[in-house]
């Protein structure tokens, strides 16, 4: 009778703490946010240094930014191709100017916003990722009026130097005269309908806009900011819409933590390709990972993907930052850098 009690004291605890070892599982994934710079064709060998940039990531889920299916060629369907011969296996479908890969399967596909003339574009991936759905929004950001140039003493549609626009009224009027604010607009639309159906919301981009999070009073006079603190139209809207920027969930300091991805120094490329200001400090960052609030879901880590050099007035220069930059062997596509976030949900 001993034994019987023992053992089945024994059976208890194993159940116990196969249970609450269960529940303390948590599942991790990871989100990139890539600029492929005209799909790496702007750099010898650029195609390849993708693949290989994304291979040592280690994402589950890409946002890219450039899309262009050059040649009558499917560029997701190639790239998908191609990591698939490096024992990678992911899912996307057919866009142009942004994209996404995933490696959990696509349930659907959704045009948000059409790319018209160059003025940006949105899709959506509704996946399943081991039977949580997730929405991942993809977005290329209308690229003109891009009034962050006009504070900084150049044109935001012509890049030719001009005075610096200081008056708050004309840079908030000029800042919506883009279709960023368009395009952020249908992305916030749909994701009303994912949210109500409990999926995890996830946007990544390239926004050409700087975040209102950024341009704080303590960041006033970096950056030829010209000590300015602007409400910036898209993180605002995304804001006011309780998204979450995992950048600045992660590193709240944008004085210590600028997270600076555009312009990225690229050694194979010559500083004036690189460069739309050579006598400016464009340095900003543009590209972002927002998401939703979500139960059990967090933001843990989160990182810059690309060297850790950038330009500055035509020059090449280290950031002198305690941001992590991390980035693979080889060659650097692009002239962004990207961001890398890492969530767990349990």
């Amino acid at each position: 009778m001993k034994n019987f009690i023992f053992i089945f004291s024994l059976t208890l605890l194993f159940i116990s703490c196969s249970s609450s070892s269960s529940k303390e599982e948590k599942q991790s994934f990871k989100v990139m946010q890539f600029n492929i710079w005209q799909e790496g064709t702007m750099v010898p060998d650029g195609y390849e240094g993708i693949i290989n940039q994304i291979l040592e990531a280690g994402a589950d889920f890409i946002t890219l930014s450039e899309v262009r299916n050059y040649h009558d060629t499917r560029f997701c369907d190639r790239i998908v191709e191609s990591l698939k011969e490096r024992g990678e296996t992911f899912y996307s479908f057919y866009s142009y100017d942004s994209g996404l890969l995933s490696r959990y399967p696509i349930i659907d596909s959704t045009t948000v916003y059409p790319c018209l003339n160059d003025h940006g574009s949105a899709y959506r991936a509704l996946i399943n990722m081991n039977g949580q759905e997730v929405a991942l929004y993809t977005t290329h950001l209308d690229y003109l009026n891009c009034t962050y140039y006009d504070i900084k003493g150049y044109d935001g549609s012509s890049w030719q130097k001009r005075p610096p626009m200081t008056d708050m009224d004309s840079i908030l009027t000029n800042n919506i005269s883009s279709m960023r604010d368009d395009g952020m607009k249908a992305i916030i639309e749909m994701c009303k309908e994912d949210r109500a159906n409990n999926r995890i919301v996830l946007i990544g981009g390239d926004f050409n806009e700087p975040s209102h999070l950024d341009w704080i009073e303590n960041t006033s006079n970096m950056f030829d900011r010209q000590g300015l603190v602007v409400p910036w139209t898209v993180s605002s809207m995304l804001a006011g819409e309780g998204y979450i920027d995992t950048y600045r969930e992660i590193h709240p300091d944008p004085k210590t933590h600028p997270g600076i991805t555009y312009p990225s120094d690229n050694e194979l490329m010559p500083t004036n390709r690189l460069s739309w200001t050579p006598e400016a400090d464009e340095r900003e960052r543009i590209d972002f990972i927002y998401y939703a609030p979500f139960p059990r879901l967090k933001a843990t880590e989160a990182v810059v993907w690309g060297p850790n050099g950038s330009i500055e007035r035509n020059e090449r220069i280290k950031e002198n930052t305690e941001d992590t930059f991390l980035i693979a062997d080889g060659v650097w596509p692009s002239d962004h850098k990207g961001v890398l976030v890492t969530f767990t949900f349990d």
